[in-house]
């Protein structure tokens, strides 16, 4: 007879894996593969939206596809199985229940217990399997969720397979909330949970904290949100934050209210600067390669941090240190489908002007299409936003957070502007420059900003000060 031992050796489970740098969930957006489908070591199953970009998971193993357990649309946490392989197809089936277990309890076979999972390292990608703790998902409101194995039939499973009974669960509670209940005093394994999958929430910790003045819990079946149905004529549309509109938000308002801005501004003739991008598209070392205005900004911002190299660095909380970078990551915010991401150009400052060009071309590319990395995002020192493809003038910008300065670019409009004591029509844009002044004093904002705008108005600069 097939035991379940041997059940949970033929059967794997594939976890969500950290795609990014401690990411915490990702939404399935597209399975590539349906149960009964044959799959190889390093096929890509699924395509992933975490809340940097989209991104394709391999499989670690070969196999038969036995279950996918999340619809496309459902977000789930990190850790958690979302589909199962059965690696070794042809054996004898899995038993439908062990034979004293009684009839109503179905017996999970299928998803092994985590004791008896592989004990070798299998990670596809960065973080891959977490705490036990973290492995639950939630829902996208709205989609139908597959039900999981019964709390009941999991601790049959794990009894029999570890011949005693498993230590208590810990509360599953996101980290937030955990804070709250233990600023509040609150024991979480004394909190009634409310939300989906046994989940203790903020209200129900604020329950717990003061029951006679809070109102009951709402259950989920009755929660309006969870019913709601827009209507053709509807006043109002509701749109869950999520992915890279939540990381955003997040990341500016953590930004906006960690790090002091400041923001200094300059209005430049860019006119000899226009030109040389003129010149450039026909010379044959660029030939090829995306030459336009924002190419040379990132120069003049790269030569402006040579000769300023202490705006480059990030402010250490925990240590109480100020790191200085000796490489600059230049970051390029891109406007994309998924929302605002900011990839960078690693070591740029050691960049030729044609390996700048190629750099910047393909992280253009790469982000059009949807396919930036988490990788391609995490480690930037300063950045550029062009804002002035929007036509607008310019604006105050916020720090990405961890950096120490960001360089708006405004529209590049021909304006009346005095040239060698007359007035004439020139190519004229504004520069706004933010940083965190707890890096960057007023003095050295004032050179990096007023040495970028001579590069632009003097485009020979390049030559001598770079």
């Amino acid at each position: 007879m097939t035991t379940m031992t041997e059940n949970a050796a033929r059967y794997r489970e594939f976890k969500m894996p950290d795609v990014g740098e401690g990411l915490t969930e990702a939404e399935i957006l597209k399975w590539h593969v349906q149960p009964g489908d044959t799959v190889t070591d390093g096929q890509v199953v699924c395509e992933v939206e975490t809340a940097k970009a989209a991104v394709e998971l391999p499989i670690p193993y070969d196999g038969v596809v036995h279950k996918l357990h999340f619809e496309e649309g459902v977000t789930v946490d990190v850790g958690t199985s979302i589909i199962t392989v059965d690696v070794a197809p042809g054996s004898a089936p899995e038993p439908s229940a062990p034979a004293q277990a009684p009839a109503a309890a179905p017996a999970p076979a299928a998803a092994p217990a985590e004791d008896e999972a592989p004990k070798g390292r299998q990670p596809v990608l960065v973080g891959y399997g977490v705490s036990e703790a973290s492995t639950k998902r939630r829902p996208r409101k709205g989609a139908s969720v597959p039900e999981q194995a019964p709390a009941e039939a999991l601790y049959a499973v794990q009894t029999e397979l570890n011949g005693q009974a498993p230590a208590p669960a810990r509360p599953l509670a996101k980290p937030p909330v955990r804070k709250l209940a233990k600023d509040l005093g609150i024991d979480l394994a004394t909190v009634v949970p409310t939300g989906p999958d046994g989940i203790v929430t903020r209200e129900d910790v604020h329950a717990a904290a003061a029951p006679a003045a809070e109102p009951a819990p709402v259950s989920r079946e009755t929660t309006p949100a969870a019913a709601a149905v827009v209507q053709a004529d509807a006043r109002e549309t509701r749109i869950p934050v999520k992915g890279v509109r939540k990381a955003t938000a997040q990341a500016m308002v953590g930004s906006a209210f960690t790090a002091p801005h400041v923001t200094e501004f300059v209005t430049v003739d860019v006119t000899r600067t226009m030109k040389l991008v003129e010149q450039l598209k026909s010379d044959k070392d660029m030939a090829g390669l995306r030459v336009n205005p924002l190419l040379l900004i990132a120069k003049a911002l790269l030569v402006a941090i040579k000769r300023n190299p202490d705006v480059n660095a990030s402010w250490d909380e925990a240590n109480q240190e100020i790191v200085l970078k000796h490489y600059v990551n230049l970051g390029i915010a891109a406007a994309t489908p998924r929302g605002l991401i900011v990839p960078n150009i690693k070591d740029a400052h050691a960049k030729t002007l044609p390996q700048l060009a190629e750099s910047l071309g393909e992280l253009v590319a790469t982000a059009r299409e949807g396919k930036t990395s988490p990788a391609a995002m995490s480690g930037g020192t300063v950045t550029i936003t062009n804002v002035g493809v929007f036509g607008v003038d310019t604006g105050t910008p916020i720090l990405n957070p961890g950096e120490s300065a960001i360089l708006a670019v405004g529209a590049i409009k021909l304006q009346p502007w005095v040239h060698k004591g007359k007035v004439k029509p020139r190519q004229v844009t504004t520069l706004a420059l933010s940083f965190d002044h707890r890096l960057v004093d007023g003095e050295l904002g004032s050179k990096v900003l007023a040495d970028v705008a001579a590069v632009l108005e003097q485009p020979k600069r390049l030559i001598t000060w770079g």
